[in-house]
């Protein structure tokens, strides 16, 4: 069995200004930003470029061919292909697989990484996550058995196929087979286009309910305690401060994830290559558009719940605070009480080692109250109340 082509691509938004900088980056290896612009040089020579092209259409794109013979497509809503043409199968597709990995992940992302390295961070709990990739690998007229034998050579289980007079699709884990019939290569890459993105879209809606319950599991696990140490609440409280950013700077996020979605179901609705593949991605885009209004409304729970948090553990910090201050006062009261009976005492301490010692053991004395009173009120147990708010099922 021969493979034609061999595909591999990620999804994150991005915009026409993004697909400017990236363009200009890709040509003159430079940015107006305030970047390293050795590094940039760097990253870009990495990339091994022959040659940069920009196409205008539905959706811009710009093409870029390096001298290993990888072909890129990155679209201005984020979409990236990678793709490298083969007329061999066996060993040389797992080498091409391992070529297109490498280029994505170890000179190409880094380098779009730094060039968007300014502005709104992403929140380092989906910073660093390592997403499999699906590698798409087009073949031709293939033999049930050679694509079964095919996948067995990478330790691939077949979890279902698709079977059409066109086209058939078998899946695996990490491996998409394509065996193109009657359908044309273009047609096929239109398919990989979209099937990247719908799960490259579906992956970061899942990431985002997952984050979801790590965060009301990582409070609900402190507020079902029904009471807290003054010595944890302003840790916890510094906790609840960095999940409410995160919550925010997701937010921002699923908010514009709309309007890719519906831009690309429009593109796939009068795309004439799409109808040889109604049966796969009919109705793709509407439950995907389901999902996202699904997390949303989760989303917007998990910001009100780690809200009312904030403002519960605020409240006891001010009251664990309330406390200190009273202790300070107490010592404060207590030295001032010590200082008045030395200046009403009928005779003046002179200074003896006597007076050196006495003024030591004052010294001993009041750190030792404070430190004492300060142990207790950091062991003092803070009720948390708080209104009782069902999970998600």
């Amino acid at each position: 069995m021969k493979v034609e082509k061999i595909h591999v691509g990620g999804w994150f938004q991005r915009t026409s200004l993004h697909l400017s900088e990236i363009y200009d980056f890709l040509k003159e290896a430079h940015s107006p930003l305030d970047l390293d612009q050795g590094k940039l040089k760097e990253l870009h020579a990495q990339l091994s470029l022959k040659e940069v092209l920009l196409h205008v259409g539905e959706l811009d794109r710009i093409e870029l061919v390096t001298k290993e013979n990888i072909h890129v497509d990155i679209y201005e809503d984020g979409l990236i292909i990678l793709g490298t043409d083969t007329d061999k199968g066996g060993d040389y597709a797992k080498e091409r697989i391992a070529l297109l990995t490498t280029y994505y992940e170890k000179r190409l992302s880094p380098a779009l990484s730094h060039l968007f390295s300014l502005g709104a961070p992403i929140p380092k709990e989906l910073a660093n996550i390592k997403t499999i990739y699906p590698y798409f690998v087009v073949v031709k007229s293939a033999k049930e058995k050679d694509i079964n034998a095919f996948l067995a050579s990478f330790k691939e289980e077949k979890h279902f196929e698709v079977r059409t007079s066109g086209y058939d699709i078998f899946r695996g884990n990490k491996l998409y087979i394509i065996n193109r019939k009657k359908v044309s290569p273009e047609a096929v890459k239109r398919l990989i286009e979209e099937q990247i993105f719908i799960r490259e879209f579906k992956g970061q809606l899942h990431r985002y309910l997952n984050l979801h319950r790590s965060i009301w599991e990582r409070i609900a696990e402190v507020k079902e305690r029904g009471e807290i140490k003054g010595k944890d609440v302003r840790e916890f409280n510094t906790k609840i401060e960095s999940y409410a950013k995160t919550i925010n700077l997701i937010g921002a996020r699923i908010n514009q994830m709309n309007t890719y979605l519906s831009t690309r179901a429009a593109i796939v609705g009068k795309d004439a290559h799409m109808k040889e593949f109604g049966g796969v991605l009919e109705f793709k885009h509407e439950t995907l558009s389901d999902t996202l209004s699904y997390v949303k409304e989760i989303w917007a729970m998990t910001k009100n719940y780690v809200d009312s948090a904030k403002e519960v553990f605020s409240a006891i910090q001010a009251k664990s605070t309330e406390a200190s201050v009273k202790n300070l006062t107490v010592i404060t009261s207590m030295g001032v009480g010590a200082t008045l009976i030395g200046l009403f005492a009928q005779k003046v301490p002179e200074f003896t080692l006597f007076g050196l010692f006495y003024f030591i053991a004052l010294v001993v004395i009041g750190w030792s109250a404070n430190s004492i009173m300060s142990f207790v009120a950091k062991q003092r147990m803070y009720k948390i109340e708080d209104v009782e708010v069902a999970k998600d099922l």
